[in-house]
């Protein structure tokens, strides 16, 4: 046996058993897998938060982008939140990684109903899994699944993945029991199958489940881990510990997801800021300084159109997205002068019918004045907008 030293080889890593030839010529590498676009997770991290860095009252992306908190049949509504690591978080932090997504459980008083649910839940849309490289309709080709997971509670918490191409299918899985205030490491390696579909739009093709707790018209105990199954709303999953659904205030943290096409998880691919900012914003963008709450009236990084005297209906200026989003967005504008105000714009103290005329997914969106009195005098709008085109 003998070993070759190898300098800059992509891949390889620097020590001197890096590659390891034997006397037949067979080589063996220690190789780690630094190859960029693998995690098909946009946001694993946890960096991006546009919406803010708290949120109690959304069912849905309230904070973290990309990252969902659903939630049925509450007393009192859960808190979710970007939360910020310290080295205390014993292995995340380690990793390089600063923040979570967290959620904080309401008073559930009336206890565990039947038809009660909340989970954190990630969609990808279908051409992402259909040009990923993953023979999906194969048993021996395999995307793994990995995540770091922290609850208050000490329990076994379960998800399922569900396609939604084709027929649905469901694959449901678990964390093991968690020690409580303790970081667990997951990993889930899943086989295709030929029940799979992904076509290549940009619909939703896949969710990701992790759930704090779904009651028993959701689940049913003879559901089977770690395998595919048809996807039905009574059998999502096996039945569930209510512990942390129950305990008031009780939390549960996520960090470092990634999804990616192999049978073994490598290391983390973290992605500088800019870099998942830019990919956040193809399902949701604000013209607010990315501190800025949505909503503030504030005309710190508004947007100021001029609108020069003209007849009805005339086009007025554009606003530009930073990216193509991944449809045409849902575009919502707010007063600079009084928050959360939509729908019309004012023009001086007058308020006049300025429309969003046209909103298209590669662009812009222009505006029209639409009073039937028109725009009497040159005025100034100062408005901020988000548009979203989340799955």
């Amino acid at each position: 046996m003998s070993t070759l030293k190898v300098g800059a080889i992509r891949g390889v890593s620097a020590s001197s058993d890096a590659v390891t030839v034997a006397n037949d010529g067979t080589c063996t590498a220690n190789i780690t897998n630094n190859l960029s676009n693998r995690n098909l997770i946009i946001n694993g991290a946890m960096q991006v938060a546009q919406r803010g860095t708290s949120s109690s009252s959304t069912n849905g992306i309230g904070c973290v982008d990309r990252f969902h908190n659903i939630r049925s049949g509450h007393d009192e509504e859960p808190t979710q939140a970007q939360h910020a690591l310290t080295s205390s978080d014993t292995g995340p932090y380690g990793e390089g990684f600063r923040f979570s997504f967290h959620v904080t459980n309401g008073n559930q008083s009336s206890g565990a109903g039947t038809n009660d649910y909340m989970s954190m839940r990630y969609k990808i849309e279908a051409q992402d899994l259909a040009n990923s490289g993953w023979n999906y309709t194969s048993t021996s080709s395999f995307i793994t699944f990995s995540f770091w997971i922290k609850s208050s509670v000490a329990q076994n918490f379960y998800g399922y993945i569900k396609t939604t191409d084709g027929t649905d299918q469901r694959y449901a899985y678990e964390t093991g029991s968690l020690t409580a205030d303790t970081w667990t490491k997951i990993t889930k390696t899943i086989p295709g199958n030929s029940n799979l579909q992904f076509d290549s739009t940009n619909l939703q093709g896949l969710e990701i489940y992790l759930s704090q707790f779904w009651g028993t018209a959701f689940t049913d105990s003879g559901v089977s881990l770690n395998t595919w199954g048809a996807y039905a709303s009574g059998t999502r999953m096996p039945d569930n510990t209510s512990t942390w659904w129950t305990t008031n205030d009780a939390t549960l943290e996520i960090t470092g997801v990634q999804l990616e096409v192999g049978s073994v998880a490598t290391d983390f691919e973290h992605r500088s800021f800019a870099q998942e900012l830019a990919l956040c914003q193809r399902y949701f963008y604000k013209t607010y300084d990315y501190d800025t709450a949505i909503g503030t009236a504030t005309s710190v990084g508004a947007f100021v159109l001029s609108l020069v005297t003209s007849q009805n209906y005339a086009a007025m200026p554009s606003v530009r997205y930073p990216v193509s989003m991944r449809d045409n967005p849902t575009v919502t504008a707010y007063s600079t002068q009084n928050a959360n105000t939509t729908g019309k714009m004012s023009a001086d103290s007058t308020d006049k019918d300025i429309a969003i005329h046209y909103i298209g997914h590669n662009g812009h969106f222009p505006f029209i004045n639409n009073s039937s009195s028109g725009i009497s005098s040159n005025v100034f709008l100062r408005h901020q907008f988000t548009a979203s085109s989340e799955l």
